[in-house]
């Protein structure tokens, strides 16, 4: 008896130690992020809400995001796991790496990486996109030319060799072509015809973002941010979907938007606990304050203000930091750009235009505290690379470097002094640079030097050259013209007064564009050098290549007559 009675003690211990732990799992693990949303869809929160909307009428802000962390009693320890550092009282410059078109090589990033410290950059934003070595069902999204696992190992501890923190970037709503351009994910589009967007009402939609996110995040576990992107969400709100969803919650654009970017911020928090994260904030222009503080995320996200333009004022900006003041965000970035924001096939960086954008950036922040009762935790130098995942490539980076250089020595410096420029012009090994006329004078010792001046060159006096001759030379248009090519005749004796001067003008290019292929296949894979090629020099070297060829065969036929 007195054992069967030990034994149903046990049992009866037993149960409740398993009752307490599921309890206990449930209470860390409960998604109040998802349930609490339903809860407090503002009404009055317009997308396009007014700018000086103080949000005074809306209800109490959501708590769900802050219990959820609450919630996350100690970080996930996993193999090589390091806590996260507290940065959050340090400026950071970060120089944004644009992945979707022209990826550097990684022995190209082992000598660029020690230049970015020099000049005053201490992180790095990575938008990876196709370029991350994705696994499983992710794989599909990979380009053939995508970075290794060892690959971003190595980029990282470069990184952390030159103190530079490297924060990933995952787009997360917008900007999403490369991955809605599979016929395996096509469904998820917000609008059929159009790859920018995800609909944000499929489950798989999140399902997906998780495991994207959880792929990047668990290959960067020495960082202590990470970028949602969340940019320009073209087209969200036309698909049938959305209409549905808006017209059953009586909610609106913005309200749909920020119902997504809750749930993203949710999965992060739950899984990666102190992980930081930044966000675009274009679309958070668009909503009142009000729909931000219901819905909670400022204590959870940093909206990054980006503004690209040569001048603007602190004045400009004030009505985005009050409305994210008022919305409850405790802290802001900023985003300024060295390149890639003057044309969608823009080849050489005008470095006055971006050196005023920095200047302005400058008067913004000394302004910050009398503009808002904001933080600015730090400024992301954007280099766009394309303007979407279809567009052509912009300038590239070793090209971009000068202006770099000139755009965070002039944000290390408070200005662009005669200090700020002799210390960009030794870091770079040039003489001289001409602001207005965009060009730097001397040899030049960085990484990439080389391409520099090489495209400089192309950009320069390759069309010119090439146009004059066809185009101007007038025994080309007396005896040679498209009518005589086309039908195969010409007079030798009057060919052979250009003839000499088209054949070297056509043997200087095809020597100097091989010797620029060279110096971009050490920086860059194959796929775009040929896609540069294609852009910058064969729409105008092969006229010239046409031309040579016609010449040659006609001059051999010794004045026949003409092909009928």
């Amino acid at each position: 008896m007195a054992f069967q009675r030990s034994h149903r003690l046990n049992l009866l211990r037993l149960v409740v130690l398993l009752l307490v732990a599921l309890a206990g799992i449930k209470f860390l693990f409960g998604d109040s992020f998802t349930l609490e949303l339903h809860k407090h869809v503002s009404k009055d929160s317009g997308f396009w809400g007014d700018a000086g909307d103080t949000g005074q009428d809306a209800g109490p802000r959501s708590q769900d995001l802050e219990e959820t962390v609450v919630k996350i009693m100690a970080p996930r320890q996993e193999t090589g796991q390091q806590v996260p550092r507290d940065i959050s009282a340090t400026e950071m410059r970060l120089v944004h790496l644009d992945l979707k078109g022209a990826a550097p090589r990684v022995s190209y990033l082992e000598q660029v990486f020690p230049l970015l410290s020099q000049l005053g950059a201490n992180g790095i934003l990575i938008e990876y996109e196709d370029m991350f070595p994705f696994k499983g069902e992710l794989e599909i999204l990979k380009s053939p030319y995508a970075y290794s696992e060892e690959d971003i190992e190595r980029i990282q501890q470069l990184a952390e060799l030159h103190k530079l923190e490297v924060v990933p970037l995952v787009q997360t709503f917008g900007h999403v072509e490369f991955i809605l351009k599979h016929e395996k994910y096509q469904h998820l589009r917000e609008v059929e015809r159009f790859p920018n967007s995800f609909n944000p009402h499929v489950p798989e939609t999140l399902a997906l973002l998780k495991s994207i996110l959880s792929q990047v995040i668990e290959k960067h576990r020495r960082s202590t941010w990470i970028h949602i992107g969340a940019d320009e969400v073209f087209h969200l709100g036309e698909g049938m979907d959305s209409k549905n969803w808006m017209s059953r919650n009586k909610g609106d654009t913005g309200t749909m938007y920020l119902k997504h970017i809750k749930e993203v911020l949710g999965f992060i928090a739950m899984q990666y606990w102190g992980l930081q994260v930044l966000m675009w904030d274009d679309m958070l222009r668009k909503i009142s304050v009000g729909a931000l503080r219901e819905s909670g995320i400022a204590k959870h996200v940093s909206p990054v203000v980006w503004f690209y333009a040569p001048d603007f004022n602190a004045e400009q900006i004030e009505p985005f930091l009050t409305k994210y003041a008022e919305s409850g965000f405790e802290a802001v970035w900023f985003a300024s750009a060295f390149k890639g924001t003057t044309g969608p096939a823009q080849a050489w960086p005008p470095l006055s235009y971006h050196l005023k954008n920095h200047l302005s950036w400058l008067k913004v922040t000394q302004a910050l505290p009398r503009l808002a009762p904001l933080r600015c935790q730090g400024i992301v130098l954007t280099g766009w690379q394309r303007y979407d995942h279809y567009s052509v490539l912009c300038e590239l980076l070793p090209v971009g470097i000068p202006s770099l250089a000139i755009c965070l020595q002039t944000l290390m410096n408070g200005g662009f002094t005669e200090e700020t420029k002799r210390k960009v012009l030794e870091a770079l090994g040039f003489q001289s640079l001409q602001l207005e006329q965009s060009t730097c004078e001397g040899r030049g010792t960085f990484p990439g030097a080389e391409i520099y001046h090489m495209v400089e060159q192309v950009n320069g006096h390759l069309k010119e050259s090439i146009l004059k001759a066809l185009e101007e030379e007038s025994a080309i248009k007396g005896w040679f013209s498209p009518y005589h090519r086309k039908h195969q005749f010409g007079n030798p004796r009057n060919m052979e007064s250009f003839g000499s001067k088209v054949l070297k003008l056509h043997e200087d290019w095809e020597s100097f564009i091989h010797d620029l292929r060279g110096q971009l296949e050490r920086v860059y894979f194959a796929d775009t050098v040929e896609e540069w090629m294609e852009e910058n020099v064969n729409p105008y070297l092969d006229q010239l290549r046409d031309l040579v060829r016609d010449y040659q065969a006609i001059i051999r036929l010794n004045a026949r007559p003409k092909v009928m």
